[in-house]
């Protein structure tokens, strides 16, 4: 029997259909082990990866939906990590990830969705964003001088800051939905880490010289801003979580939990979308089995 573990998912989703706010506050950065050991915690994520890596290939031959993952977080939280580690069962073919970067001049002369829409997945495949859309509604909205000097808005665009960042969302939240319309649904990752637990890892990516390459000087200069980019993730997941691109808000002060549950999450996720290989009819039996006569006749 493959071994696995019991965990409610539901317990880190929230799609905005409660009454209560999403409060970052009330969920946890850190839980219990969900694993006894390094061995045992793989074993879990070996056998998750395994059977992610099984249903995408059916949803790979069923080739009508296609699935789009978002991981958003604080540096150092954990995103390349967990990418890595949950998606390294899965076959290459059947993912397309991309990590968002500073906009290039090129992106800037877009719309800000645009480097995204180009970068969307097929269908049969699992696209990955590190970092996305949602940048532009946190730290654009934690340095809003970037609107003008860089994004290059015009300045009546950038007047009622307010009637822009609920613009946004809503631009956000209708492209979610058109592309679940789609057949492409939304899962979105907040990777929510501590801020004792983030400055421990800048700490040992300075003092660990085969991490210093991780390493950029802006990420204490952004950690400055810590309250006020708690205040902009709380904006933006109250603003665009539903039912249909629920937020998954995952603790992330252990990664190794933070992989399992992200892992269990996407196989549940997957699940849901009832894909299955193409039915094969009475003629195209007989026509594979008279294929099979020729093989074996040569």
């Amino acid at each position: 029997m493959t071994e696995s573990f019991a965990l409610k998912t539901e317990s880190f989703r929230f799609d905005g259909r409660g009454s209560e706010k999403f409060a970052i506050a009330d969920f946890p950065t850190k839980l219990d082990d969900l694993y006894e050991d390094s061995d045992h915690y793989e074993v879990l994520l070996r056998n998750l990866t395994t059977e992610l890596n099984e249903l995408q290939e059916k949803m790979y031959a069923h080739n009508r939906y296609g699935l789009l993952t978002v991981f958003q977080a604080m540096d150092a939280a954990g995103k390349d990590s967990t990418i890595q580690h949950v998606f390294s069962g899965v076959n290459p073919l059947g993912m397309r990830v991309h990590s968002f970067k500073r906009p290039t001049d090129q992106e800037l002369d877009h719309d800000f969705l645009w480097r995204n829409l180009i970068n969307l997945p097929e269908r049969g495949t699992i696209g990955i964003f590190n970092r996305s859309y949602y940048e532009e509604v946190l730290v654009v909205k934690v340095h809003p001088e970037i609107l003008t000097q860089t994004q290059r808005l015009p300045e009546e665009r950038t007047v009622e800051l307010d009637k822009l960042w609920k613009q946004r969302y809503k631009d956000i939240s209708n492209f979610e939905t058109y592309l679940n319309r789609n057949g492409f649904p939304v899962l979105k990752f907040f990777l929510n880490v501590s801020k004792k637990e983030q400055g421990e890892r800048l700490i040992s990516r300075i003092e660990d010289p085969s991490k210093n390459w991780k390493f950029d000087d802006q990420d204490v200069v952004e950690r400055g801003f810590w309250n006020q980019y708690m205040q902009a993730y709380e904006d933006a997941i109250n603003a665009t979580a539903s039912k249909k691109a629920p937020w998954y808000i995952i603790p992330a002060d252990d990664k190794k939990n933070m992989r399992l549950i992200v892992a269990k999450i996407l196989v549940e996720e997957v699940k849901n979308l009832k894909t299955d290989y193409p039915k094969v009819n009475k003629r195209q039996k007989k026509s594979l089995q008279d294929l099979v006569a020729v093989i074996k006749g040569e």
